[in-house]
């Protein structure tokens, strides 16, 4: 039996009754989608999971995303990737610098990101402290408590988000392992346009979807009352009383919406304390369908 132990915060459930090396049944997925909706980060306690099952659980949710480097991916399951700082005779087993710094994973795509779905097998402690953690931020929550002046303002506006952004911010800090991209690399992922303000297809609630990672204009103003909305909107975002941290250990396995949240990874550790976690980037081709909705969560 499924059971969801929401936590003391703004956001994120724990769900245990599941075994997720196993087919998930129709059931089980609807709960895990109306939590998903409600409490935005879900964690699954104590499953270490083969790739394939993993691939499998995470293909529920929609089509998954693949690097667009090609490397630090399964070989065998191409669609999950590896994130590691571990170097193992001077191969990097994965993605050293992933989800670090304020964005929403896939905006910059014309079909958005919806979930994330990782699963950890080492964590770096310290002291017997877990690092490594990572923050959220309720964009369902942000939204709510956004002026009602700029809420009527923006009403209906869209934003560009540029995945460039992003990738060329990484690639500049010391010690990264990304390279920069090439100019095809580059064409395959255009600057896409989305709304500022979403309708979330599972709760039916507004969200604010302009990220600090990708967003780069509001495509109705000038550039210079564009910039300082964006201002604003970045700093509203990350609030405290919006932001929620998951501590991680090993065996978690964390799902999270990326329509109603943003995140941030906290490289708060050491080159000899390992971090290795398997990913799977699930995009939001599905989510937006009526037919996928309402036969998911009759279910």
């Amino acid at each position: 039996m499924v059971t969801v132990t929401p936590n003391d915060s703004t956001l994120g459930a724990s769900i245990t009754g599941l075994d997720l090396s196993k087919p998930m049944g129709d059931a089980d997925f609807a709960a895990v989608l109306r939590a998903l909706g409600r409490y935005g980060v879900l964690c699954f306690p104590g499953q270490f999971l083969e790739s394939a099952a993993l691939r499998d659980f995470s293909a529920r949710f929609g089509s998954i995303q693949t690097s667009i480097t090609g490397k630090f991916q399964d070989k065998d399951v191409p669609e999950v990737g590896f994130l590691s700082n571990i170097v193992e005779n001077g191969v990097a087993l994965g993605i050293n610098d992933a989800g670090q710094d304020w964005h929403t994973d896939m905006s910059y795509r014309d079909t958005m990101g919806f979930v994330n779905v990782l699963n950890a097998f080492k964590v770096p402690k310290r002291n017997g402290t877990p690092l490594g953690n990572t923050m959220f931020a309720n964009m369902h929550a942000a939204y709510d408590e956004l002026d009602p002046a700029l809420k009527t303002k923006l009403a209906g506006l869209t934003a560009t988000h540029d995945f460039n952004k992003f990738w060329d911010k990484m690639v500049s800090r010391p010690g990264s392992i990304r390279p920069p991209l090439t100019a095809e690399q580059r064409a395959k992922r255009p600057p896409s346009v989305h709304p500022i303000f979403l309708t979330h297809p599972i709760t039916g609630r507004q969200v604010l979807y302009c990220n600090p990672g990708y967003a780069v204009r509001i495509n109705e103003l000038d550039e210079a009352e564009s910039d300082r909305i964006l201002d604003i909107l970045f700093a509203h975002q990350l609030e405290d009383r919006f932001l929620h941290t998951h501590v991680w250990t090993e065996g978690d396995v964390l799902i999270w919406d990326n329509i109603g949240t943003l995140h941030n990874a906290i490289p708060d550790y050491l080159p000899h304390e390992h971090r290795l976690m398997k990913r799977c980037q699930v995009m939001a081709d599905q989510v937006f369908q009526t037919d996928f909705i309402q036969r998911a969560l009759a279910a």
